[in-house]
């Protein structure tokens, strides 16, 4: 037969305590009734009395006494547990996870280097996917996103930046193609995109609109792919301004715009965002984009 709720056998070790059922009723901030009704619950179910009633209070009897002992080291485990899990999220150690698109991770990835460093405890997995990890499952602490932002309803979305892009092409290309003069031109170009022609990347959904799929003569999911593929001449392509940095040969097709940047978002769930490490790494992060080709 079960014993009884812990909030019964809670109520039984404050009475032992206390002495009082008013005592018990003040520590547990409930109503003095609550007090009497547990006890009378638990030792009906116990079918023992645990407590000699008279007028200065209650006294355990032998049962009531070997029942305060269990309750006190149950209560002290207890007491460990919720201060080790307190503990934990306050300490800049454990695992601490985050996720992105497999593009950002040039930019991302030594500033997690950084982090990782200024808080040697910590073990920082950075998982890089096309699909969305979900943080209500505890598969990610800390989610860096693309797009338009995140609606889940339990989750933390903060604006972290906007990376810019522009219009290249490689040398080669220009030298067996020549280059447009001006957006009238593009549909008679040779492109580099992605794959998806449904992707809802700003610079996809812009060049769809102005350029036949036909004439995307390339095609690829992966960011570093599409760099690689616009370095060797298959076509005109967007790339970020980091990205095109590195590439000094790149001719640049046309400029920046507004419409083209990449909207980026920090992404923790609300039962972990105010943990220090996601404190921390938020912070951190942010403070590391000011570096980058922002719009």
């Amino acid at each position: 037969m079960p014993v009884g709720n812990w909030d019964e056998i809670r109520t039984a070790y404050h009475v032992a305590r206390a002495g009082t059922v008013s005592g018990a009723a003040e520590a547990l901030g409930v109503h003095h009734a609550t007090v009497i009704r547990h006890i009378d619950a638990l030792e009906k179910r116990l079918g023992t009395k645990l407590f000699q009633r008279h007028a200065r209070g209650y006294t355990p009897t032998e049962a009531g006494q070997e029942l305060l002992r269990v309750a006190q080291a149950t209560d002290d485990q207890l007491s460990q547990l919720v201060s080790r899990i307190r503990g934990q999220g306050e300490a800049m150690s454990g695992e601490l996870i985050v996720t992105s698109l497999a593009g950002l991770a040039p930019l991302l990835t030594p500033a997690l280097v950084a982090f990782q460093q200024a808080h040697p405890d910590l073990v920082v997995r950075f998982l890089t996917d096309e699909r969305l990890f979900r943080l209500e499952y505890g598969e990610a602490h800390v989610a860096v996103r693309a797009g338009r932002a995140p609606e889940e309803p339990d989750n933390v979305v903060q604006p972290f930046c906007r990376l810019s892009a522009a219009l290249y092409a490689a040398p080669a290309y220009a030298e067996a193609y020549g280059l447009p003069a001006s957006e009238e031109e593009l549909p008679r170009h040779r492109f580099v995109a992605h794959d998806n022609a449904n992707s809802r990347a700003p610079t996809e959904m812009w060049l769809r609109e102005r350029v036949p799929r036909d004439q995307v003569v390339f095609r690829a999911v992966e960011s570093r792919a599409h760099e690689l593929a616009v370095i060797g001449g298959a076509g005109l392509g967007f790339l970020p301004r980091w990205v095109a940095e590195a590439h000094p040969e790149l001719i640049e097709v046309m400029p920046p715009r507004e419409e083209w940047a990449a909207q980026l978002w920090l992404v923790t769930h609300v039962d972990l965002h105010r943990s220090a490490k996601v404190q921390a790494l938020t912070r951190f992060l942010k403070e590391a984009a000011k570096d980058w080709y922002i719009a």
